[in-house]
């Protein structure tokens, strides 16, 4: 289990201009205290004080905060009958909040109102800042344990995808391309899916954010896979491009220097080294190859609870990569009516310089 009393100290040390950090449901909850609720009608808040841990938490849920001990937490409990706005009230004048702090990417204006609303309850205002950035940057250094489940995520998807390739042909739709891909990582160990694969081919591989749809594959075509497993609530994200048949000279050409500038990239990612500098080499691989204006996003995102944080791996992010951070690195040309490349892996900063936690081949042969 995740040491969450360490991860609660960093997020305590965003308290220096406020009284208290809160949460809603979601990957922030879940990485600073192991609880997995829905977000819904009911109205479940996490507040964490320089002292402890506060909960306002429906009736029915306190058995799972019950059989969490460890958390310490001093409950707010509200039911169907009675309504949350009195929990709400209560919990700002006990712990005589003035100034909260929110995730601000998540918080509804709904949990946001209703603690503003207890406030002018107690004749007092509460003031609201964000720290959405400061919560993702701590959880952008990762753990020993969160990179080893990524890594196996990584072994998972790849085998999957080994598993897929030795049964596609022409004739198969995106679609059941996807369905099989989703199964095969399933059937060896995936926790869940990291996302919904993405399989498009031909022209539909033009489109950096399409969906799998009706459309056989052919021959002689791109075939672009983005796809990922999780492991232990850890994701994989890659992908790679094939084509099923003879790719063209120019399929060739583009094929290649999307792997170089994916290899570039992976090259300049070290410790220290800004995150734009990573960008920037693998950009400039496609454009020396003429093919700037087809490079149409950033060159990776981070990887973690989420399948996107921190870092951002884009032009203007002067941030420097540091030991413990996870990202993918994935260039891609997109040619419309002929069709994209992609080839993403996922990369580790370590002390010393880049460990990269995927290993599938690159080549445009399907098998």
């Amino acid at each position: 289990m995740p040491d969450f009393a360490a991860r609660q100290a960093k997020l305590r040390a965003l308290l220096s201009e406020a009284d208290a950090v809160a949460l809603v449901p979601g990957s922030n909850l879940r990485y600073f205290t192991g609880l997995d609720f829905h977000i819904s009608e009911r109205p479940t808040v996490a507040v964490f004080t320089a002292d402890g841990l506060s909960l306002i938490v429906p009736e029915l849920e306190m058995p799972r905060i019950l059989a969490r001990p460890d958390l310490e937490a001093r409950p707010f409990i509200w039911n169907d009958r009675e309504g949350y706005q009195a929990a709400f009230a209560d919990l700002v004048k006990t712990l005589g909040l003035k100034t909260l702090a929110i995730d601000g990417l998540t918080m509804r204006a709904f949990e946001m109102m209703t603690l503003q609303d207890g406030a002018a309850q107690a004749h007092s205002r509460l003031r609201i800042e964000n720290v959405a950035a400061g919560l993702l940057s701590i959880r952008a250094i990762k753990e020993a344990e969160e990179v080893a489940a990524m890594r196996q995520a990584a072994r998972i998807s790849e085998a999957a995808l080994d598993q897929v390739l030795a049964w596609v042909q022409p004739g198969v739709s995106e679609e059941a391309i996807c369905r099989r891909l989703s199964e095969e990582m399933q059937a060896l160990g995936a926790y869940q899916l990291a996302f919904e694969p993405l399989v498009q081919s031909g022209p539909n591989s033009a489109l950096p954010h399409g969906n799998s749809g009706a459309r056989a594959l052919q021959e002689d075509e791109f075939l672009l896979i983005d796809w990922g497993a999780k492991y232990h609530e850890y994701p994989a994200d890659l992908t790679r491009t094939f084509c099923l048949g003879t790719a063209t000279a120019e399929m060739q050409r583009i094929y290649d220097t999307v792997r170089r500038a994916n290899e570039a990239g992976i090259a300049a990612a070290a410790p220290g080294v800004a995150c734009e500098a990573v960008d920037s080499a693998a950009r400039r691989v496609i454009a020396d190859a003429g093919y700037g204006q087809y490079f149409i996003h950033r060159t990776g995102h981070g990887l973690g609870v989420d399948t996107h944080e921190l870092p951002q791996i884009a032009a203007g992010v002067s941030a420097p990569l540091l030991p413990g951070m996870v990202f993918t690195v994935e260039p891609g040309i997109y040619i419309p009516g002929l069709g994209g490349v992609r080839i993403e892996d996922n990369v580790h900063i370590t002390e010393s310089g880049a460990d990269v936690l995927s290993s599938y081949r690159k080549s445009l042969a399907v098998r």
